[in-house]
C-alpha cells in the first residue's frame, strides 16, 4: 500500500512548529531504516516529556510516515487545536465512558489503511526517578494482535532535558540534543495464534515495553533497572504504608495477636 499523502494540515503544524525545535534543540536521530516505506504499523514511544510529542512528531515526519497519536478527546472539540488536531488526523481517547474502546477501532483502522500509529505505552509520564519507561498498558499489543501489524519501538532522549516531567519551566541553556533510535519491528508471532486474554496481552505488552527500553539503554549508554516501575504496585504500596500509619497503636496490637 503506498504512502498516504501528508496533507495540509500535517503540512501546516510543521510550518508552525518545526522552526522553534530546530532552535531549541539539537538531533541524534538513528533508526530511520527500521520505519516501514509502506503498509500500516505502530510505533510504540517512551514517554519523558510534555515536550518529546512535538519532538518525536518531527522525527516521524521527516522519515516521509507522519504519526497518528492517541491524544485526550478534549483538545479535538475547540478552535484551532481542535482543528489541527482533526485536520492531521489524531485520533481522540475518550477516558472512563462508553467510547473509550472507540480509539483502539479507529486505532486499528489506521493500520489497515496503511498508516502509522504511535503509542505511548505507558499511557502518561514517565513516574521512574531515572527517567526509565514504566510498565505498559495493553492498548498498542491489542492493536498489534488484531492487525499483525508492524511493531517499532522507538526510545528517546533530551526533551526531558529541556523540560523535565512536571516541570513548569524549560532548561533552555545549554542547548539540549533530541536523541532518538528506532529499533527493528518487535516479534510477536508466537502470540499471533493464542487467544487474547488478559495474560496474553499483558505479556506481549512486557515485550514490545522491553523492546522500548533497550533501545533507551543504547542511546543513555546505562542499564535500565531490571523491574519497571510500576505505578499501580507503588500506590498499592502507599495506600498499606498510610493505612498502617493511622492503626492506633490498640487496633495493631489487636491485629498481631489474631495473626499469631
Amino acid at each position: 500500500m503506498p504512502r498516504r499523502r501528508i496533507g495540509f494540515w500535517y503540512r501546516f503544524a510543521a510550518v508552525l512548529c518545526k522552526p522553534p525545535l530546530v532552535v531549541l534543540i539539537k538531533r541524534d536521530w538513528r533508526g530511520m531504516e527500521n520505519i516501514p516505506d509502506e503498509g500500516g504499523f505502530i510505533t510504540a514511544v517512551n514517554h519523558n516529556s510534555h515536550v518529546d510529542p512535538f519532538a518525536y512528531a518531527h522525527y516521524q515526519y521527516n522519515t516521509g510516515r507522519v504519526p497518528r497519536f492517541l491524544a485526550k478527546a478534549g483538545l479535538f472539540r475547540k478552535g484551532f487545536v481542535g482543528a489541527a488536531m482533526r485536520g492531521t488526523g489524531q485520533i481522540p481517547v475518550y477516558r472512563e465512558s462508553t467510547d473509550a474502546l472507540s480509539a483502539f477501532r479507529a486505532a486499528i483502522a489506521a493500520v489497515e489503511r496503511g498508516e502509522c500509529v504511535a503509542f505511548y505505552p505507558e499511557g502518561t509520564l514517565t513516574r521512574d526517578p531515572d527517567g526509565w519507561p514504566m510498565t505498559g498498558k495493553t492498548g498498542a499489543a491489542r492493536v498489534a494482535l488484531q492487525t499483525r501489524c508492524p511493531v517499532i519501538p522507538v526510545a528517546q532522549w533530551g526533551a526531558n532535558e529541556l523540560l523535565p516531567p512536571y516541570a513548569k519551566k524549560p532548561n533552555l541553556l545549554p542547548r539540549k540534543t533530541h536523541r532518538v533510535l528506532a529499533g527493528p519491528p518487535v516479534d510477536l508471532t508466537r502470540f499471533y495464534d493464542k487467544e487474547m486474554t488478559p495474560d496474553v496481552l499483558k505479556e506481549a505488552t512486557e515485550v514490545i515495553m522491553a523492546a522500548v527500553t533497550a533501545q533507551l539503554e543504547t542511546i543513555r549508554g546505562e542499564k535500565a533497572p531490571e523491574k519497571p516501575y510500576d505505578p499501580r504496585q507503588v500506590r498499592i504500596e502507599q495506600r498499606r504504608r498510610a493505612a498502617a500509619l493511622e492503626k492506633t497503636p490498640e487496633t495493631a496490637q489487636q491485629e498481631e495477636g489474631q495473626g499469631k
